[in-house]
């Protein structure tokens, strides 16, 4: 289940919009702005933390930790209610829209009466925004963009909420005297970039005690539907969770029928018609006797239907029923073939984490490599100069030394995170950015650019000899910002041509590139790295969710850099670039 971190910081992150709605200082919506991000990834849990401990987080002073004591005591915090309580709960609505900032929604509300996602949109349809200052047509294209993308997410929540809150309730469910076997299924399975519902099965005997401790669950708000195969139920996120229980001998049938996805069952289905058998969520039948054929494990029903086991996170109906069939599914990548990570921060830009923490933090993952990619001078809010970057070259030297030395020990690698600009150039020239062991170039700003400007943008940057990896290529946030409107396949052609790697961006909120994109990309004979693009040491276990993302995209680990033993990987990277050198 998600920490009390991530709630104290959705609910400072509220605060610092309440404060900019209500034309507060715009000094202290930052202060709490920083605090949530401080708070959301820090280490330690805060509800275990003295008013000492929360003082000890960056950006979290002595104000700021009695907000965290009195939520963490009372479940709330009186500061914001009040604030709440002092705007319309329209207007609140309204800033749901991810295009759409508190001021903006403010002066909706004031102006016009608009109190709703349907009533603005209806406003704008109507022409009814043209007269107020600061609303033009491009605002209301932007606007109506956010409004489909809100509509769009629906009631889904993102991959490492569902998890947090599956995983729990298999651990729970594990416990349960009786129960055989217990795991997540659906599209959290597939790893789905958002999920709309947890299915969870269960194998037991006797389903009654399953159901009750599933009911009984601390954060069940509401029980749907009680039944002995099925109980349905919502949880205090919003998520509804559906349990399934089955005999101990369905196992295998079952995990595949509520796995999915549905146009990957109606494929495996034909197949059983075509050899005269029925599958079903308990069982492969045969048609004309009804005798169980198989249904233990998943092996054995995909076997008896000519093929051979497949990935969940492949079953979509893209090609794997046909793969599988020839001999050609691909050996996917996993967590355990990484060897490194190549794009992550530290407190010097935007980061929460002192390198040293970092650095320490990512040996304990067994790396072999690790590279620290602060952001550059163009993004000016990080306070970067040569002087800064060169100083901390040199201890991240000293720390090479220290944790290389070792048997078995981690290299460093200096690099950073530079900006590409809107003409496509990136920060520092070319003698200095020679100096980096790896440059990850990535667009953070001037999204709405014509489509030919951003393709043209991005295919500057690849040409460049001195940038390495493209980071976050469509630089879309879930659920919050659409990936810019550039011709990926040109950006993918240009990146096999010149040797650039696109990454797979970790990060949950991003997982950028998508699944969609990888396929596409891969085609072009692109090479990937996943990262975690972490900003704190919590942020390293990101991994896991870009390996999902990149198992989607049919990659092997062949395909992705990071992977690579790190004398192949400064090989691939000294080629074409002045004055790099590759080992």
């Amino acid at each position: 289940m998600a920490r009390s971190n991530d709630e104290v910081a959705a609910l400072f992150q509220e605060y610092a919009d309440l404060i900019s709605i209500t034309g507060g200082d715009a000094y202290r919506a930052r202060v709490y702005e920083k605090a949530a991000r401080s708070v959301g990834g820090y280490h330690a849990d805060v509800s275990t933390l003295d008013a000492k401990g929360l003082q000890e987080i960056p950006n979290v002073g002595k104000s700021i930790a009695e907000k965290i004591t009195e939520y963490v005591r009372t479940g709330g915090v009186s500061a914001v209610e009040e604030l709440r309580a002092r705007i319309p709960a329209g207007v609140r609505r309204l800033t749901a829209i991810p295009t759409l900032g508190p001021k903006k929604a403010s002066v909706l509300y004031e102006e016009l009466g608009i109190a709703s996602v349907e009533e603005l949109a209806d406003a704008i349809h109507a022409e009814r925004l043209r007269g107020l200052k600061g609303f033009g047509p491009k605002t209301e294209e932007n606007i109506l963009h956010g409004i489909a993308l809100l509509r769009s997410a629906g009631d889904r929540v993102l991959l490492d909420a569902a998890l947090d809150l599956a995983e729990d309730v298999v651990a729970r469910l594990s416990a349960v005297p009786g129960c055989r076997r217990c795991a997540y299924a659906g599209s959290l399975r597939r790893v789905r970039e958002t999920i709309g519902d947890l299915d969870v099965l269960a194998a037991a005997a006797d389903s009654a005690p399953l159901m009750r401790a599933f009911t009984e669950l601390p954060y069940v708000t509401e029980v749907i539907a009680h039944g002995t195969t099925k109980t349905s139920v919502r949880t205090t996120k919003g998520l509804a969770v559906d349990l399934r229980v089955v005999p101990p001998d369905s196992w295998g049938a079952a995990l595949v029928y509520f796995t999915g996805s549905k146009a990957h069952n109606i494929r495996i289905r034909e197949r059983a018609v075509h050899h005269k058998l029925k599958l079903s969520e308990y069982g492969l039948f045969d048609t004309e006797t009804g005798e169980k054929i198989v249904s233990a494990t998943e092996e054995e029903v995909y076997d008896r239907l000519g093929l051979p086991w497949i990935p969940p996170t492949l079953r979509e109906d893209r090609g794997e029923i046909e793969a599988g069939l020839k001999g050609e599914l691909p050996e996917l990548v996993t967590e355990a073939d990484l060897r490194g990570d190549l794009h992550t921060h530290t407190d010097l830009t935007d980061g929460l984490a002192p390198l040293e923490e970092m650095v320490a933090a990512a040996a304990d993952r067994g790396y072999s490599y690790y590279a620290v990619t602060d952001h550059g001078p163009d993004l000016y809010m990080q306070r970067m100069t040569d002087e800064r970057m060169l100083a901390q070259r040199e201890r991240v030297r000293a720390l090479d030394g220290r944790f290389g030395r070792r048997r078995g020990g981690m290299r460093l690698l200096h690099g950073a995170e530079l900006n590409i600009g809107p003409d496509g150039d990136v920060d520092w020239p070319g003698e200095f950015l020679a100096g980096f062991d790896l440059c990850v170039a990535s667009i953070h700003s001037h999204f709405r650019q014509d489509r030919d400007t951003l393709t043209r943008r991005l295919v500057r940057a690849c040409e460049n000899p001195y940038v390495d990896l493209i980071g976050h290529p469509t630089t879309r946030l879930i659920g919050k910002r659409p990936g810019i409107d550039a011709d990926l396949d040109a950006v993918f052609a240009a990146c096999a041509r010149t040797g650039t790697v696109l990454e797979i961006n970790a990060h949950p909120d991003r997982l950028d590139l998508r699944d969609e994109d990888i396929l596409r990309a891969r085609r072009h004979g692109v090479k990937f790295a996943v990262d975690s693009d972490a900003h704190a040491t919590l942020h390293l276990a990101h991994m896991r969710y870009g390996i999902g993302t990149a198992q989607r995209g049919w990659l092997t680990a062949d395909d992705v850099v990071n992977t690579w033993p790190l004398s192949r990987l400064r090989r691939f990277l000294a080629q074409g670039r002045p004055g790099r050198r590759a080992a």
